[in-house]
């Protein structure tokens, strides 16, 4: 099965969902079987992945952060998007290399937009000048429920493996009602786009996410998905 990953050259997927969705897992899986079959591939993260980027992660992330209006919080998000694709995405594109990006616009959508209560239309005109208009061949939503993902990030606060995410520090505050409504925005979404964005359970184990994953990509990237009826 492998083999039918190579449909996805030059392609650009995004991962998202909620924080203890298993992106992080799910991403490392699948940019080792593009490799193995010399795929060429590079992989970003959000906010972050350029100078600039880590620069405004710091910010979000932390408590550095303390008081940011919520239209500030979405357009430094939007900061670092535009970056992203100015130095890595679309350059990557261009040659022909596989973009794997853990989260990008629809994170913005769900949680400054459904949870924050941004219009979702304001949020897609800003997207549209950061991004100069370049949106995902693929979304996949990591779907969780919320009380599995908090279960799953909480063992690890102790350790020294777990890298906070949108879930943690300043975000990881928020009530839960916020972050049920941060799902619920995820899924709206795979509803209004659904040429563009595939929900896949994350609640079974990894090699079963996995195995879910990889039939999505090549099922969505088969060379004769869009090709006419005959």
């Amino acid at each position: 099965m492998p083999d039918g990953l190579k449909s996805l050259a030059g392609k650009f997927i995004v991962f998202d969902g909620l924080d203890g969705c298993g992106k992080t897992t799910q991403m490392d899986r699948i940019e080792k079987k593009l490799s193995d079959i010399n795929v060429p591939a590079v992989r970003v993260r959000e906010p972050g992945s350029t100078p600039v980027g880590e620069h405004i992660r710091d910010l979000l992330l932390t408590s550095r952060g303390e008081g940011l209006h919520i239209r500030a919080e979405m357009l430094l998000y939007m900061a670092s998007r535009a970056q992203l694709v100015y130095e890595e995405i679309k350059p990557a594109l261009c040659k022909g290399i596989t973009v794997l990006a853990d989260r990008y616009t629809s994170s913005t959508l769900a949680y400054q937009g459904t949870a924050g209560g941004i219009p979702e239309q304001s949020i897609l005109d800003v997207a549209r000048a950061a991004t100069e208009n370049l949106w995902p061949d693929l979304t996949i939503i990591l779907d969780v429920p919320l009380e599995v993902a908090l279960k799953r990030i909480q063992p690890t606060r102790k350790g020294s493996t777990f890298q906070p995410g949108l879930f943690q520090d300043r975000i990881e505050n928020r009530v839960a009602e916020f972050h049920q409504k941060v799902r619920e925005g995820f899924l709206r979404q795979a509803q209004n786009f659904p040429d563009r964005y595939r929900v896949i359970s994350a609640k079974g184990s990894r090699d079963d996410i996995e195995q879910a994953i990889e039939k999505t990509l090549i099922e969505f990237f088969a060379p004769d998905r869009n090709a006419p009826n005959s």
